[in-house]
């Protein structure tokens, strides 16, 4: 990336590079400075820039999901300055340490490493992450890009991981982020529909509910940029509808603040006409995207024809002035029309990328997340004097331990070579790959042999769908039965035998049942030290703490329910979806094992007792809280003890449910979690859970938010180890009235 020429040029004439004027006063006078030809060519992604006046081209589309990513903004060299960068826990893992904190610190060490590029020239600074669309269905396959189904785990995640991307600074951001993607979006490609062609149906309440929740997050977050999707909302393609982009997003949430801008998913404006049959050719879907909310496009080689909707009368210049007014003032806030002197992240270089403390953190984002699923008293290992079998198509895996949307790391540690490090005797043999293998049993043989000649045996294995998630959702959720085939034969070697599971969800089931199987560990997509955070956790170095952010499905449930249905619910043709609404789960959300045993307890269960509604919104309405629903209803205490043996992190959730609001209601919901530190055995640790008004709310069918009266109880813990009840009399009050879909 070059920056713009703020010394002899028709630019440096302006307010556009004057650092005393308003943000958008120095954007405007970049968009008065272009002729209409220019500024027709500065309403996609990729744009030549304006050299008459001294703008240089500029691509909007980098990547930054869990670290610099390839992508056409990012530019790499094959060695040196320039050709890594630090590759972190993919956000399904990342997630699962219910760690904010750490959240935060990850997205700060990326958005360093993204200014390094930037500043270097190798980036931009428009970083199109994170996906924070909830992962509802086990078989859509970009879910591992999120964190997780539930929406009030999404929204803690996301405040953290924007604040850390952007930076505390009023005045500058560090780099842009952008919350994708807008909206309802869980489906590539299932049957004969696909992404670009589906329209998602989606009640109000299941809208209000589930599916915005966390880009309402993103727009009080201030969050410079938001992505609209491929698919269609009720019959709307997503960056066509006025109804999300413009009357929630923009005027209810009050998403203007800062004139941050929406951009389209790539090739999305084009699906408006050519497979949603929205508009009837290019220039025509392209002034209905811009009219009706976006400023600029993705094109990833498909033509957007602006210039032809403007000559043909279609699109005005005041729209595309508004457009790029939104768009340069998000380069004004984030310093692209600063001299290098004035801004304090200019200064950043090659030399703040894959630090010593950026490697300490990725181990951290993986091994702080693993989640142990199945532990008969095997782990951790002692595995001193002893032999170690590394077993499966995991075992040696490069570039498929990252993840999705990865760039390239300094190294990839993976289990084999971790366990290499130990200075004991390894044994490798590949496996199978997902989901079966013509040639398995070639696999068999070899890797049996390898597991006869160890004391020990770690199977690693699972399914990558990262490689495939662009373009097909998985049918199947089960174990490979290749895979499952040879677990069975290093079963019956009678060996300790853990399964380290990599990848996404699978049904356990079989593997839960086997006595033979010791211990499963769930390690997701780890990043470039995923084998080091498997091994240290496997032989006690660290342990395990983190809990699962997803219900983990039995394979029948495939068989149950399409893709294309959207509904949560559960109905005649739906068994229901997520923690909230499905009840028969393999393993449920929040479920992790320690290798210690915790005690957790509210510290007074009669702390709470009866609140008047009435009460609650007066003293609501005098704290100048922003909104409603943020106002605090009271603080529960909570004391963890650490009864074993292990020191260890403990996360401590709180559930809601009882009897109230609209039927039917669910089962229980996520109010309130955090993470606790290094509790050492016979030692206790305190806190204190925040409860909001909106975190006992519920919503409406028209999808208003709504506090209800009724009998409400709290639940601690994965399976609940102590609840607390207390009781809201008088009228429901609304605390945030939805808007309505103009007939």
């Amino acid at each position: 990336m070059v920056y713009p020429d703020c010394t002899e040029s028709i630019l440096a004439e302006t307010a556009a590079c004057d650092t005393e004027a308003s943000p958008s006063k120095r954007a405007a006078a970049v968009v008065k400075a272009l002729n209409i030809t220019e500024k027709l060519k500065l309403l996609v992604d990729a744009t030549p820039g304006a050299p008459r006046i001294g703008l240089p081209p500029y691509e909007w589309w980098s990547e930054g999901l869990h670290g610099v990513g390839g992508s056409a903004g990012v530019f790499w060299t094959q060695n040196g300055s320039y050709s890594y960068a630090t590759s972190f826990a993919m956000p399904i893992l990342l997630s699962a340490a219910f760690d904010d904190d750490l959240v935060e610190k990850v997205a700060e060490q990326i958005s360093t490493e993204a200014r390094a590029f930037s500043n270097g020239g190798h980036g931009g600074l428009d970083f199109w992450t994170p996906n924070i669309n909830p992962y509802k269905d086990p078989r859509w396959g970009r879910g591992s890009e999120t964190p997780g189904e539930d929406p009030f785990r999404i929204k803690g995640y996301v405040k953290s991981f924007v604040r850390g991307l952007e930076g505390n600074d009023e005045k500058i951001r560090k780099v842009i982020a952008t919350c994708k993607h807008l909206a309802a979006y869980d489906l590539e490609a299932w049957g004969d529909v696909d992404r670009y062609n589906f329209s998602a149906i989606v009640g109000l309440q299941d809208l209000s509910e589930y599916y915005l929740p966390p880009f309402q997050e993103c727009a009080r977050s201030n969050v410079g940029s938001i992505m609209c999707s491929y698919n269609s909302v009720n019959g709307t393609p997503a960056c066509a509808n006025s109804y999300l982009m413009n009357d929630i997003l923009r005027e209810h949430w009050g998403w203007t603040q800062d004139n941050n801008y929406i951009t389209s998913d790539c090739g999305a404006i084009e699906n408006i006409w050519a497979n949603h049959f929205y508009a009837s050719d290019k220039p025509h879907a392209a002034a209905i995207a811009y009219e009706r909310g976006t400023d600029t496009v993705c094109e990833l080689g498909y033509v957007t024809n602006v210039t032809g909707a403007y000559d043909e009368g279609l699109l005005s210049e005041q729209t595309i002035d508004k457009a790029l007014a939104r768009l340069f003032e998000g380069l004004v806030r984030v310093g692209y029309f600063d001299p290098a002197t004035a801004s304090s992240y200019r200064d950043i270089n090659f030399s703040e990328v894959s630090t010593p403390s950026a490697l300490v953190l990725a181990l951290q984002s993986a091994q702080g997340s693993m989640v142990l699923k199945k532990n008969d008293g095997i782990l951790p290992l002692n595995l001193q004097n002893r032999s170690v079998a590394v077993i499966g198509m995991w075992a040696n895996a490069p570039a498929s331990m990252l993840g999705g949307y990865s760039g390239y790391p300094l190294w990839y540690h993976n289990p084999l070579y971790a366990a290499e490090q130990l200075g004991i005797k390894v044994y490798y043999a590949d496996g199978p790959i997902a989901p079966n293998s013509s040639t398995s049993d070639n696999w068999t043989t070899s890797a049996v042999a390898a597991a006869r000649k160890a004391d020990v045996v770690v199977y690693c294995g699972g399914i990558d769908n990262s490689v495939e998630a662009e373009e097909l959702d998985r049918y199947s959720i089960a174990w490979p039965d290749a895979q499952l085939a040879l677990i069975e034969k290093l079963g019956a070697l009678n060996k300790p035998l853990v399964v380290a599971q990599l990848g996404d969800q699978l049904d356990d089931t079989p593997l839960l049942d086997n006595n033979k199987i010791s211990a499963i560990l769930w390690g997701g997509f780890p990043g470039q030290d995923g084998g080091t955070a498997l091994f240290n956790i496997i032989t006690g170095k660290s342990a395990p703490a983190g809990r699962l952010p997803v219900t983990q499905y039995p394979a029948s449930y495939v068989d149950s329910v399409p893709m294309t249905d959207t509904t949560l619910r559960p109905s005649s043709n739906n068994p229901g979806r997520t923690y909230r609404w499905y009840d028969k789960a393999v393993l449920p959300f929040g479920y992790g094992l320690h290798y210690t045993k915790f005690v957790a307890s509210f510290q007074d269960n009669d702390a709470l007792g009866s609140y008047d509604i009435a009460e609650l919104i007066k003293t609501c309405n005098t704290t100048n809280v922003a909104y409603p629903d943020l106002c605090e209803f009271s603080s529960v205490d909570i004391k963890i003890t650490n009864a074993g043996n292990t020191t260890s992190d403990f996360v401590a959730l709180a559930f809601l449910t009882g009897e109230y609001g609209p039927r039917p209601y669910p089962l229980k919901t996520l109010a309130a979690y955090t993470r606790l530190r290094d509790i050492k055995p016979g030692q206790g640790a305190e806190a204190s859970l925040k409860l909001t008004l909106g975190s006992l709310s519920r919503v409406d069918e028209s999808g208003n938010m709504v506090l209800y009266p009724g009998d409400y109880e709290l639940l601690l813990d994965v399976p609940t180890q102590s609840t607390i009840k207390f009781t809201l009399s008088g009228d429901a009050v609304v605390l945030d009235e939805f808007p309505q879909p103009r007939v």
